[in-house]
């Protein structure tokens, strides 16, 4: 895939085209669940239709494309991100005389400790590739007024890791370079596909993700009411899961952002499990509108 400069397209990279076809994974459900209206206003009486649970001030895109459909949420957070083992040496790499040809980001956390990491190290020139388009949003201020020394050059296909790893372009280097900052939990899918394709990786595990420590008790109980939990990570099914005395009677939906964590989902024994074909915000609402949808029927 060409290289990309976030300044030069606008909208700012090409994507997917929006609400792609969508993929799920239905199960039968022994139990009815109480039938909800996909087009109930999001006013403050009206009970919680979906759940959202990222961190804290980060359920803001989401929560605002779902009052678009009419729908109320409930905002659950049930993971947090913490310091990973690797996080000091993030910005000492940075600012040593070593450059790299690639800088692999995966997701916004991993973005966003990464420009804190960079700004420290100085702000050296580096030529990134992002995700998805919402990895990418983390960088956009930062390359607006960065005077191009931090560079978003490529953009895959499809928004996975896996798609990523396949089509990061060695620009015919022999010794291409790859530093991949990344979760602690991040398995080893991209480091692998990369380095058997010749690549150089250098992996940090600047951060991790963990289970909140604390769940107010009355909002767990409006979330296991309302018809849809929306989840975007495998860390956050887990918790969700954890907080459940007895997962195989909880039969309502989940929404995920994509298929690693509608996979993730699945293995822990939910049973109605909707996904995009693409990941990202607008395949995620669509994912939701489905599984809310499925409720209706059933």
């Amino acid at each position: 895939m060409a290289h990309l400069s976030l300044f030069s397209l606008s909208p700012p990279i090409s994507y997917p085209p929006s609400c792609p076809p969508l993929q799920r994974r239905t199960f039968v459900v022994a139990s009815r669940i109480q039938v909800a209206s996909v087009t109930s206003t999001s006013n403050s009486h009206a009970p919680p239709r979906v759940v959202v649970t990222r961190e804290h001030g980060k359920n803001s895109k989401l929560i605002a494309s779902l009052a678009k459909q009419g729908i109320s949420c409930l905002e659950l957070p049930l993971i947090q991100h913490t310091r990973g083992p690797d996080l000091d040496r993030l910005s000492t790499v940075l600012s040593a005389d070593t450059t790299f040809d690639w800088i692999v980001i995966t997701s916004p956390e991993a973005g966003s400790v990464f420009l804190e990491a960079w700004k420290a190290a100085g702000s050296p020139n580096v030529t990134v590739g992002v995700v998805g388009a919402g990895t990418a949003s983390i960088f956009e201020e930062v390359v607006q007024s960065s005077k191009r020394s931090l560079n978003i050059a490529f953009v895959p296909s499809k928004a996975t890791g896996k798609v990523l790893a396949s089509e990061l372009p060695k620009n015919g280097i022999e010794k291409c370079t790859v530093l991949y900052p990344a979760s602690a939990k991040a398995s080893n899918e991209i480091e692998e596909r990369l380095s058997n394709r010749g690549f150089e990786v250098t992996r940090l595990n600047t951060y991790t993700t963990g289970p909140v420590h604390h769940v107010d008790q009355t909002v767990l109980k409006q979330a296991l009411t309302a018809p849809v939990i929306a989840v975007a990570s495998p860390s956050a099914i887990r918790a969700w899961v954890g907080l459940i005395s007895e997962p195989e009677k909880w039969s309502n939906s989940v929404a995920c952002i994509g298929q690693t964590t509608a996979k993730a989902a699945k293995k822990l024994g939910l049973r109605n499990v909707y996904y995009p074909a693409n990941p990202g915000l607008e395949g995620w609402v669509g994912s939701i509108l489905e599984a809310l949808q499925a409720n209706v029927h059933l």
